[in-house]
């Protein structure tokens, strides 16, 4: 018996001994690795911090040292469950801040431009206007930053949305021969853009830095973010998860297929829905932003002629500031909404190399001379604007000039105010009012020519890719036959080049036979050289990411490669297919915003500046001419009657307004637009607003120069036959 207990007691120390070497020499490579505690915050590695300064816009970089900077003059404690909101959309969009800081920063910024605002009101206009103005707008101020990282969140949700059934498409098309979720997500993100290609790598590097122990589990994190969203997209890669445990290789495959229909059904159905209820938003769109505030201006100037404090810098600020903010936000509200869709990326983002057509490219010898598209859209913007001025600049330099402009109507037209006689206002000629219609000329021509200049070659390249796409399917079934049929990969694509010539993917895969049969390339070489591989002049991530895969298979064996490609021209197939019938969903809606842009609104303004010229004309003949008869003794009952005509608004300051407003009516639908039928593409939005600005100002300046002439010539002559001169 002691014998046994001295052998457990022996056990024990030896058992005590080893477990306190254990912890020794834990103990020791804590303090050699510099391991001492667990990091108590999330790593960001360095590449995703340069990853992340070259993906984010740069207005979201000085939105965050500005919520920074202001957390540090005003600490405020924020609620439990506003924080939880804020740090959720701060998560999603990848803000460096906290919500300390944005709450602070909702705070001072207002109260400083309420205070300058004030300054600028009381010292240098002198206008309580202005004073109420700046002070209800700093106050919604307030509101409007609190709110503005949910606003980021979701302008940042509806861009990475466009990308999720492309994302999806190149994690199955990937999975399909080698089943490993890392690489695959990988995989995505490399031919993804930002900002969800941001997010994939977001999810690699929280395993690399030890916030999760493994993909799935980062994964599973980041998809949580989604699931109010796009539900869609969270069961879409649960399906690939589940693929990873399936038994058979014919299961898995299956799952990863339900996987790609999943995401497309219901994507459908989410955008059917979205397509049933946009019909009343748009309506009242129409209606606030359009129909109302213009045939609003009809009455402004009979309002404006009694009421001698308006002036038509009040106006400007109503028509051109707060309702213009008013329905973009309204307009941004309507985006939100739009379900996971369709929509392509700026491919300059893919392809640096295609940047330089952004400039306007003039070939001299065998360099490429790039202009900045801003310089010429600029001058000319600039020589609208300054020939716009000449009746302000004129009247400046030689208050006494003036000269007849047509038919006896004056160029300038400035006279003595009636209100305040000796002060001299104007200009109320029909020669000023005819030149104020370059004010809105230089804003097309300077914002949308710029837009147009910046964006046309880009959308040609992009316009000819995507008939390579539409086609590709097709090709790379017939490229996938060929290699099923044993012939080897070099072969192939000279034998589907012939059956595909004098098409744009007959093209493609003539490139790639002639860069292996005339300089002795291989396979990989002829699609990826970065001089002239064949994937140079077809710059598609679709058809790059299908020829990474052919290039990976192909090492499997020409079975497998032909497998894999088709299966991938069967998932491009159906991804179009479901494209267009998206677009059919939404054709009635963009039909109606698209003749809103392109008629209605400049046609209903230039005919809206043309009837108020001849009012405007009426009411200054009739309060001159009744003024006339009050001082010639008739009567102080005359008198009385024209102090009740004022001076009203020249009709050329008047034109600058609803020009300006005409712009910027247009450029907001031209957006709603784009949102609705392509997501968040800023390169079909700049390539549309070029030119939606252009066409539509040139409409409403034309139209308002033929009614501005005709009515005004109507309204002299009525003048003359009825004896008021």
């Amino acid at each position: 018996m002691a014998k046994k207990k001295h052998q457990k007691i022996r056990r024990r120390m030896n058992s005590d001994q080893i477990q306190g070497l254990v912890e020794k020499y834990k103990q020791r490579l804590k303090e050699q690795l510099e391991l001492k505690t667990l990091p108590t915050k999330q790593v960001i590695t360095r590449e995703y911090k340069a990853f992340k300064k070259e993906a984010m816009p740069g207005q979201m970089n000085y939105y965050e040292k500005a919520c920074n900077f202001s957390s540090k003059i005003l600490k405020i404690k924020v609620s439990p469950k506003k924080s939880m909101n804020l740090k959720e959309s701060i998560n999603i969009c990848h803000l460096e801040t906290t919500p300390t800081g944005i709450i602070s920063l909702s705070i001072i910024f207002p109260i400083i431009f309420i205070f300058l605002g004030a300054v600028f009101s009381l010292f240098v206009l002198s206008s309580i206007f202005f004073l109420l103005l700046f002070l209800f707008t700093g106050i919604a101020l307030i509101f409007v930053l609190q709110k503005f990282p949910e606003y980021l969140a979701n302008k940042w949700r509806m861009k990475a949305s466009n990308q999720m059934v492309l994302c999806i498409f190149y994690v199955v098309t990937y999975m399909r021969h080698t089943s490993n979720l890392e690489n695959a997500v990988e995989f995505a993100s490399e031919h993804l853009a930002a900002p969800l290609s941001l997010d994939l790598k977001k999810i690699i590097w929280n395993v690399q830095t030890g916030v999760h122990e493994s993909v799935k589990e980062s994964l599973d994190s980041y998809l949580e973010t989604w699931r109010k969203w796009n539900s869609e997209f969270v069961e879409a890669f649960h399906l690939i998860e589940s693929s990873l445990y399936e038994s058979s290789e014919e299961r898995r495959l299956l799952t990863l297929e339900k996987s790609l229909d999943t995401i497309l059904e219901q994507t459908y159905e989410k955008m059917l829905h979205y397509a049933q209820n946009l019909k009343s938003p748009i309506t009242m769109l129409h209606m606030m932003g359009i129909v109302l505030p213009i045939l609003g201006l009809v009455v402004l100037p009979l309002v404006v002629s009694f009421m001698e404090n308006i002036r038509w810098w009040h106006i400007a600020a109503i028509y051109n500031v707060i309702l213009p903010i008013v329905v973009y936000f309204f307009t941004r509200k309507i985006l939100t909404k739009r379900p996971t869709g369709y929509g392509d990326t700026d491919i300059t983002e893919l392809n640096p190399e295609l940047k330089k057509y952004k400039n306007i490219v003039i070939r001299v010898g065998k360099t490429d001379l790039q202009i900045n598209p801003l310089i010429i859209s600029g001058f000319i913007g600039l020589v609208c604007l300054i020939i716009a001025l000449l009746p302000v600049i004129i009247h400046w330099i030689n208050p006494l000039y003036e000269i007849d402009f047509f038919l006896g109507f004056k160029l300038l037209g400035y006279r003595e105010s009636l209100n305040f006689p000796g002060t001299i206002v104007g200009p109320y000629g029909l020669g000023a009012s005819i030149i104020s219609l370059l004010f809105p000329i230089s804003l097309a021509f300077s914002i949308g020519l710029y837009y147009h200049l910046r964006s046309g070659q880009v959308i040609k390249i992009r316009e000819k890719t995507r008939k390579l796409e539409n086609e590709f399917s097709s090709a790379l079934f017939q490229l996938g036959n060929r290699l099923g049929d044993g012939i080897p990969a070099e072969t192939a694509f000279s034998k589907v080049a012939i059956m595909l010539r004098d098409t744009v993917s007959g093209r493609f895969f003539q490139l790639v036979a002639t860069n292996i049969s005339k300089l002795g390339m291989g396979v990989k070489q002829a699609i990826f050289n970065p001089k002239s591989g064949a994937i140079v002049f077809f710059p598609s991530e679709v058809i790059r990411s299908s020829m990474k895969v052919l290039i990976e298979s192909i090492n499997k064996g020409p079975k497998i490669a032909a497998q894999a490609l088709l299966n991938v021209a069967r998932y491009i197939k159906e991804i179009h297919r479901v494209n267009e019938r998206l677009k059919d969903l939404l054709a009635d809606i963009l039909s109606d915003i698209k003749s809103q842009i392109a008629f209605m609104a400049p046609a209903i303004a230039g005919i809206v500046i043309g009837i108020t010229s001849m009012i405007t004309y009426i009411l200054s003949a009739l309060s001159a001419n009744i003024q006339q008869l009050g001082t010639t003794g008739v009567g102080d009952r005359i008198a009385q009657i024209a102090s009740l005509f004022g001076d009203g608004i020249p009709t050329y300051y008047f034109q600058l307004v609803v020009g300006v407003y005409v712009f910027q009516i247009v450029y907001i639908l031209t957006i709603l637009a784009n949102g609705i039928e392509n997501g968040e593409d800023r390169l079909q939005e700049k390539n549309s607003l070029g030119k939606n600005l252009i066409r539509s100002t040139i409409l409403y300046v034309i139209l308002a120069l033929i009614v501005m002439l005709v009515f005004n010539l109507i309204a002299s002559q009525i003048i003359t036959v009825t004896g008021v001169f």
